[in-house]
């Protein structure tokens, strides 16, 4: 683990105690969400072409930034950029203020994540979605986690975050991403 990045990390436990608890989380979230889905998500994403626990862990760990999806209070689509990190069995979004997505969740209490890499042979994606809430204090750690995700930048304008409890996880993975090391970077 050389670069700093998502982490399931409760006190007492180790760095490897949380890679395998998270890992283990995003593969049971990802199983339950194909269980419920339909027959069409099943084509769309399937099973040889799915990433496992260890890689969704791995995927969110690298990417640092996704499009989160809301919806406005007249019910039009919103997308927007965003960091994020997954800690404590949900993903956290620092949120500056005034963002529209503050109001859009209070409106309607659900996101989607969108976090995708490559073109073609070697695209891979994980879509997360479920209810959201706008939460005025975070953990310290939630805060040094993001900071060091964002290359130590400061935080200093996160007035707030959006908490994401994901009820559906669909990730797919094109054979030369799974090729090239699950497409790691490094």
């Amino acid at each position: 683990m050389g670069e700093p990045g998502v982490s399931g990390h409760r006190e007492g436990q180790t760095s490897a105690d949380d890679q395998t608890a998270l890992a283990a989380w995003l593969g049971r979230l990802q199983d339950a969400s194909f269980e419920r889905g339909g027959a069409a998500v099943r084509k769309a994403y399937p099973p040889h072409r799915r990433m496992s626990g260890p890689q969704l862990e791995s995927y969110l760990e690298r990417r640092t930034y996704a499009i989160a999806s809301s919806t406005r209070p007249d019910g039009r689509a919103h997308a927007a950029p965003t960091l994020f990190t997954a800690y404590d069995e949900a993903i956290w979004l620092p949120t500056v203020g005034n963002a529209a997505r503050i109001a859009h969740v209070r409106a309607h209490p659900w996101l989607a994540l969108s976090v995708v890499e490559g073109e073609h042979d070697t695209h891979a994606a994980v879509l997360l979605e479920g209810p959201a809430h706008v939460e005025t204090n975070a953990p310290e750690e939630l805060w040094r986690i993001t900071e060091m995700r964002n290359l130590g930048g400061t935080l200093a304008w996160a007035a707030c975050w959006l908490r994401i409890t994901p009820e559906r996880l669909f990730s797919f993975a094109e054979h030369a991403w799974q090729d090239e090391g699950s497409g790691s970077d490094s």
